[in-house]
């Protein structure tokens, strides 16, 4: 009979077990926990941190940072931004009581309040679609508050953490109206509920939010921020065997992994990296999609992917911050033309046949970004194409073709052409805004990029 041996043939002399056990356990934790990371450094950023550009969200605690302008190509944050809607956004702390959203009478315009928990799943909605366009007041609900509301406040769904992200989107419908959208920004509020209805209501303005352990002094610092992070918003009771498991290698809230044996730390340290890279990995490979004719469809649980962690991680967090609901809005990316190869610099059209345009009850713009996910500078500062664009010219038999190509394609067709890169790939994005039930289970299929001559 053999004996056992400390030595495995497939490690090392000397090797511990504990460094590929913390390794292994260690990717998991990471994929589960980077929802918690990213919004933890994205947070931090955004309180305390000058911001890079005026398009880079600035506030404090509770407050709204509006964008002014509509992107375009002098935004090089590589965030794929939309060129239809300004942003307001807020991290909001309800850990105390409720905070009450409010926004004015809204008429015809599309507009909405995404909320999203720090896990990036969002838990409800204020806007159009769900509570529509008349001017009201809505408490935002953290965990565990019991208690009455003010007459005419509607409660939203109760977050799943203390803390949480707005995403406000209100469509502009072109440089001229900036100034009537700006108008509708100013009178978005958000109060604490002891203070609502006050007319002299000091605001408070505080910043003093968790602050990251910084990766580049310390190899650890994505599991202190981690720990941290799960301590202040408390995981789901139902992932408790799940915590369990992490937390014999140190992760889980509150948790000290400065306390753990050093290969247990060199593993968790292995266990960041290759993490990080997976999750990038697992978004461009694109299998979380459905894809036809080139571009991909996205699955009907985008927004609220849950405990399909590797997908709120890359698909969710790590892509966007949060990802709207397929009711609100469906984002179709395309890599690719019709015969599989890569979109790069040359000439493509898209034709739309006659009845098959986007169909959606709000509106659809389609957008092309370089490969650093950057809207694409061109002469004519035109970074989409929709059914809002002036002038668009439909074909003789009532279809819609678009041009994508570096240069014009002529003043006949120059509504219907979007600048592409004159050198490297891109790709696109479609949005389509309040679609109907044929865009979300894919019964309409977007037609593909064809390369002309």
């Amino acid at each position: 009979m053999a004996t056992a041996t400390t030595d495995s043939p497939t490690r090392p002399p000397g090797h511990d077990w504990r460094q590929e056990y913390a390794y292994t356990l260690g990717e998991q934790a990471f994929v589960y926990g980077f929802p918690y990371l990213y919004n933890a450094r994205l947070r931090h950023g955004w309180m305390t941190q000058e911001p890079a550009t005026e398009m880079t969200p600035h506030s404090a605690v509770g407050h709204f940072w509006h964008g002014r302008h509509l992107f375009d190509a002098s935004d090089r944050e590589g965030r794929a931004p939309n060129n239809d809607t300004l942003y307001s956004v807020a991290w909001v702390d309800l850990s105390e009581e409720p905070v009450v959203l409010s926004h004015p009478e809204m008429g015809d315009r599309y507009f909405t309040f995404e909320l999203a928990a720090v896990t990036s799943d969002n838990y409800d909605y204020v806007g159009r679609r769900v509570t529509g366009p008349h001017a009201g007041s809505f408490a935002l609900v953290g965990p565990g508050w019991q208690g009455d509301l003010p007459a005419g406040v509607r409660r939203t769904a109760t977050s799943p953490s203390p803390w949480i992200i707005v995403l406000g989107r209100t469509l502009v419908e072109g440089e001229h109206d900036l100034p009537a959208v700006h108008a509708l920004q100013d009178r978005y509020r958000l109060t604490p509920l002891h203070l609502f209805g006050r007319a002299d209501a000091d605001l408070p303005e505080r910043r003093d939010v968790l602050v990251p352990a910084d990766p580049a002094r310390d190899p650890l610092a994505a599991w202190k921020t981690l720990n941290a992070m799960l301590a202040e918003n408390p995981p789901p009771a139902h992932h408790e065997i799940l915590l369990r498991q992490f937390a014999e290698i140190g992760v889980g809230p509150g948790l000290d992994v400065e306390a753990q044996p050093e290969p247990v730390k060199q593993g968790l340290v292995r266990a960041a990296d290759a993490g990080m890279a997976l999750l990038e990995e697992q978004f461009r490979s694109g299998d979380w999609a459905r894809t036809i004719n080139g571009w991909r469809y996205p699955p009907a649980e985008l927004g609220r992917f849950g405990d399909d962690f590797v997908k709120r991680a890359a698909e969710q967090a790590l892509f966007g911050v949060a990802a709207n609901d397929v009711e609100e809005t469906v984002y179709l990316v395309a890599f690719e033309d019709d015969e599989g190869r890569k979109l790069s610099a040359g000439r493509y059209e898209i034709r739309f046949e006659p009845g098959r345009l986007p169909p959606v009850d709000a509106f659809w713009s389609l957008t092309v970004y370089d490969a650093d996910r950057n809207l694409v500078a061109n002469p004519i500062d035109r970074y989409s194409v929709g059914d809002r664009t002036p002038g668009l010219l439909t074909d003789p038999d009532g279809g819609l073709t678009l041009f994508l190509r570096p240069d014009p394609p002529g003043p006949e067709r120059a509504a219907n052409w979007l600048p592409v890169p004159e050198r490297g790939e891109w790709f696109s994005m479609l949005r389509m805004y309040l679609p109907r039930p044929d865009v979300v289970d894919a019964r309409w299929q977007c037609p593909p990029f064809r390369r002309v001559p």
